[in-house]
């Protein structure tokens, strides 16, 4: 359990630096949810500053709300946008990306295993330190003067000549054996989840990189808007996996939707950074074991439960959750092609590119939020279909009953609920709460410009920013019944033109959103009473 290389202990004390006994066993006594709600509160704030301190790029002065709206959006991985991304200079976006590595699930995650590892070393170094000693002090003198080994049954202590005046005391360790398993295994699956995250960073922004610089029509979109190849390429990556879907360009994705390399770069990262990564963190962890038969990666395949690892599932229900996904995934696509096909929503791409680009659409409906097509012209029902796809979170699947049953013992935990526990209601409860209060903060703005401010796109807002996914209708001066010579189409959401008040609101619904599964498991939300 102990580290025995040099690089090994120094990193070991290091960590302790960082992970005092105290602090790691003090987490034990908060909620998770307030502490993650206070990492999102700290991380939103200080992105607030950091960007307020620098200039943007094509205003002189940002408004304080949208700095802050934006920062919020980028922690909670939520991509809902009241500023054009084009306004932020290198340096702002630099800070956005760090902002969303900051508040992505996998990143998370493994702060998580972090933390549990030094609570696991803490505990035993607690759990050594009251155990009794034994007293050797009345063992042979002369055996003790002579510097030889005293040997008692299995135990066995080597004392130095120059302290045979002290008595000779013994901790055992039989405790510490029956946790290093356990300890190695957390270990090792940070290192598996570490690698996991490094690599897909490191493969998907340097393809992006080399897809640009040898494609001439990406290239010059990159050009024509003064953006950073480098720059874009790992915000790009970074805001796809952690499927947040910011883009550097005012119009997201829809300026590449003839790219269709691009497109096939993305989609991956989108999978493998939400709903397909607890079945191919299984897997991979899998294939580790059968190429290198390690204990370690044996007991974590057969004891994710008591690892605490959330996003570790046994097999079979991995195996659901994937064929969930596909059905989902199938289903939006089929559906999408057949009324999206010839609407005009596609102008311009050939029968490949629409394709490729309808794959994308549905694979970011989820959670991601990049969009290759102007959601205001998309037929109600693909929104209707869509809000269906963003409330549901990512690990819903159709799990049979006797997997149900098992995952509701887990999940019930103790017979004695907390006051909040007890007053937790319907998911869909808080999206009406939600959305009755944004009609009320906007209710001039409705019935003043109703073809915008629809019901329809008010709902597909507030249920974008509840999952976190970031698809917006925006909004456009054509579609406003009282011409104003003032009125300019700006890219960026629907949200942009809402009160302060409603911004506000919707800060509030992004921050819930990404704690929802404190409120949420697996497929409760399919439960509507």
């Amino acid at each position: 359990m102990r580290y025995t290389s040099p690089f090994g202990k120094k990193l070991e004390n290091l960590c302790r630096g960082f992970f005092p006994a105290k602090l790691a066993s003090s987490t034990s006594y908060f909620k998770p949810f307030w502490v993650l709600l206070c990492y999102f509160l700290i991380v939103s704030l200080k992105g607030y500053f950091v960007l307020k301190l620098l200039n943007p790029r094509t205003v002189s002065k940002l408004d304080d709300l949208d700095l802050f709206f934006t920062s919020v959006s980028a922690a909670t991985t939520s991509s809902m946008s009241t500023v054009e991304m084009e306004a932020f200079s290198n340096a702002q976006l630099i800070i956005i990306t760090f902002i969303m590595f900051l508040g992505g699930e996998i990143h998370m995650s493994f702060l998580g295993l972090l933390i549990q590892r030094f609570r696991l070393l803490s505990a035993h170094d607690e759990r050594q330190k009251n155990l009794p000693e034994i007293d050797f002090m009345h063992a042979n003198s002369q055996t003790r003067s002579q510097g030889q080994m005293i040997e008692l049954g299995t135990i066995t202590v080597q004392q130095h000549p120059l302290e045979r005046d002290k008595p000779l005391t013994f901790k055992p360790f039989s405790s510490g054996h029956e946790m290093e398993l356990p300890y190695n295994s957390i270990k090792t699956l940070g290192y598996v989840v570490l690698g996991y995250f490094l690599i897909i960073h490191a493969v998907g922004s340097g393809l992006i990189s080399a897809y640009i610089s040898l494609t001439p029509s990406a290239n010059n979109v990159l050009k024509r808007k003064g953006l950073v190849l480098h720059t874009f390429s790992i915000f790009t990556t970074v805001s796809t996996f952690t499927n947040c879907g910011f883009t550097p360009t005012n119009e997201n994705m829809m300026v590449f939707n003839k790219n269709s390399g691009l497109l096939l770069i993305l989609i991956p990262q989108v999978l493998l950074g939400d709903t397909l990564y607890a079945p191919c963190l299984r897997l991979v962890i899998h294939v580790l074991y059968r190429l290198t038969r390690k204990k370690e990666y044996k007991y974590i395949l057969n004891n994710y439960q008591e690892l605490g690892y959330g996003h570790l599932m046994s097999e079979e229900r991995s195996w659901y959750l994937s064929g969930t996904i596909l059905v989902f995934l199938m289903s939006q696509f089929v559906a999408f092609t057949a009324m999206e096909w010839n609407s005009g929503v596609m102008d311009g791409m050939n029968s490949l590119e629409k394709l490729i680009g309808s794959l994308f659409e549905c694979v970011n409906s989820r959670h991601a939020g990049e969009s290759i097509v102007d959601l205001s012209s998309v037929s109600s029902a693909i929104l209707v279909l869509f809000v269906v796809m963003m409330y549901l979170p990512s690990n819903a699947s159709f799990l049979p009953i006797g997997d149900q049953q098992e995952e509701a013992s887990e999940n019930r935990g103790g017979s004695k609920n907390t006051i909040v526990e007890n007053i937790i209601l319907c998911p869909l409860a808080y999206l009406a709460i939600f959305i009755f209060v944004i009609c009320v903060t906007e209710r001039k703005s409705m019935r003043d410009d109703p073809l915008n401010f629809s019901l329809l796109n008010i709902v597909v807002e507030v249920v974008s920013a509840y999952g976190n996914v970031g698809f917006s209708t925006g909004y456009s001066c054509k579609r406003r019944l009282k011409l104003d010579g003032q009125c300019e189409d700006k890219w960026f959401g629907f949200a942009g033109q809402w009160s302060k008040t409603g911004k506000s609101v919707l800060i509030l619904v992004m921050i819930f959103g990404r704690l929802k599964k404190f409120t949420i498991h697996g497929r409760k939300p399919w439960i509507l009473t």
